[in-house]
């Protein structure tokens, strides 16, 4: 059986409509996915490429006059249906959506959030930049463009090959942005996955530009977070466009 019918098999039976059944569940899903490799999943055109690659390497903060085009590669979405399947009864909703990005060079994923969700992502092959943060439990104006205080959770490069990273609904860099070194490409598991009709909607951040928001907090009377970074929702530049890409790996069968 392909590896990644192994892990499709897993997500199966590890993940409901609200999410992982159990860490145990989720546990299962992480070590699978940490053994994916880019020819699992017909990449390896793509790995074997950048393991030859020579271009020039991106700098971080540059200047993005025109955004490289993203790819992404849909590979499954899981609807949960009630215990009468059969009889064709009402779908309760999806539980997990699986499918890799393809970032070219200099290509970036802007901050993002990730409301109820647990994410798994395995980088396959590249390298890029990750900046993740949590919101931070603190009394903010109910207004959703207004800034909120956040907690960054990791800054920092990732070559692969790499363990899998695991992201939950308030903890873990649930807000994340990527950045690409190289070719890179990273394969997610979202469960339950994006959907408007249960608020599970894709909201995008910047850094506040305010000068007049506090780099320090205390949480309810004791806890002092230094380093406080202010969030607020903004509109990608019209340049960021993910296309859709064919997945050329194994069938998965469902």
């Amino acid at each position: 059986m392909p590896p990644i019918q192994r892990l499709y098999n897993a997500c199966k039976s590890s993940f409901s409509p609200n999410g992982p059944v159990s860490e145990e569940a989720l546990e299962k899903v992480r070590t699978m996915l940490d053994k994916i490799r880019p020819s699992d999943v017909g990449l390896e055109q793509e790995a074997q490429y950048v393991r030859l690659w020579s271009g020039p390497v991106h700098q971080r903060n540059g200047s993005h006059p025109s955004l490289p085009t993203i790819k992404y590669l849909h590979l499954h979405e899981c609807d949960s249906f009630s215990g009468k399947e059969r009889e064709g009864l009402i779908k309760r909703g999806k539980k997990v959506q699986i499918g890799i990005f393809c970032m070219p060079p200099s290509s970036v994923i802007p901050l993002h959030n990730h409301p109820g969700m647990t994410v798994l992502s395995k980088l396959l092959y590249g390298s890029l930049y990750v900046k993740s943060f949590d919101w931070l439990d603190f009394p903010v104006a109910a207004v959703p463009s207004e800034a909120r205080p956040a907690e960054l959770v990791r800054d920092t490069e990732m070559t692969a090959p790499s363990g899998t990273t695991i992201l939950y609904p308030s903890s873990g860099g649930n807000i994340h942005t990527f950045e690409a070194i190289t070719p890179c490409a990273i394969l997610d598991i979202l469960s339950p996955p994006y959907s408007s009709e249960h608020g599970r909607h894709c909201t995008y951040f910047r850094k506040s530009p305010r000068r007049d928001l506090p780099g320090e907090l205390q949480l309810n009377g004791m806890m002092t977070v230094s380093d406080v970074t202010w969030l607020e929702e903004f509109q990608p530049p019209d340049n960021f466009v993910i296309r859709r890409g064919q997945y050329k790996g194994p069938v998965i069968r469902r």
